[in-house]
């Protein structure tokens, strides 16, 4: 399994942010999470496109998987297309017509992803699955990092997991929340690829390379 762990920038120092992007890269990360809040959709607000845009202009070429948590969200798609994201994921809670939002997202030369939070059944994904590139399941709430780890969330993934399988089609299945070495495996077992995960990492202070070292060891014993 090709396995990515994507630091969330949510918990970095945004003070340094470029240097803590580069440091992560360098200890190992694969893509950069990108997190979006407007304090409406969910209880917290955070960075738009500029930031994005000035990172790339920095010189920062990683894959930038950007999660959109605003509503309405079809207006900042373009922005952030603009701004050089690579993967926008969207919540089915945002937009009024899912299969259209989730197409212009691919249309202006991105990789579509569609969002699940605890509470949300993924009865939806059947219906765009032919759009979809990733499936991003929430394990806690989203709007604020350094949550607890939602367990039941696994089953979740589970079931996505079986509907990708049964699409035949290359989806990644990302989980968010609480996402630690000791329990990263649990998340792989049931399926997931992709890992975000916030504070773990950022939290570790200058010693990313080992905490990632440490999630990828778990992943092996899978």
């Amino acid at each position: 399994m090709n396995y990515w762990i994507a630091p969330s920038i949510l918990s970095a120092d945004f003070s340094r942010l470029g240097e803590e992007i580069r440091d992560v890269l360098t200890a190992g990360a694969d893509v950069i999470h990108f997190d979006v809040m407007d304090n409406h959709y969910v209880p917290n607000l955070t960075i738009g496109p500029l930031v994005l845009e000035s990172l790339r202009k920095a010189g920062i070429d990683a894959t930038m998987d950007v999660h959109l948590m605003v509503k309405p969200v079809d207006r900042l798609i373009g922005d952030f297309l603009s701004a050089g994201a690579d993967i926008i994921s969207v919540h089915p809670e945002t937009t009024e017509h899912l299969h259209r939002t989730l197409s212009l997202i691919r249309e202006g030369g991105a990789k579509a992803g569609l969002v699940f939070n605890p509470a949300t059944p993924v009865d939806q994904l059947a219906e765009v699955i032919d759009l979809v590139d990733l499936v991003l399941i929430m394990s806690v709430n989203p709007g604020f990092g350094g949550q607890a780890f939602i367990a039941s969330s696994l089953t979740k993934v589970a079931d996505v997991r079986e509907m990708i399988d049964a699409s035949g089609r290359d989806i990644r299945l990302e989980i968010d929340g609480g996402i630690k070495a000791d329990n990263i495996a649990d998340a792989a077992r049931a399926g997931a690829d992709t890992f975000v995960a916030g504070s773990a990492i950022f939290s570790a202070g200058a010693d990313y390379e080992t905490t990632i070292r440490s999630m990828r060891d778990a992943l092996a014993s899978v």
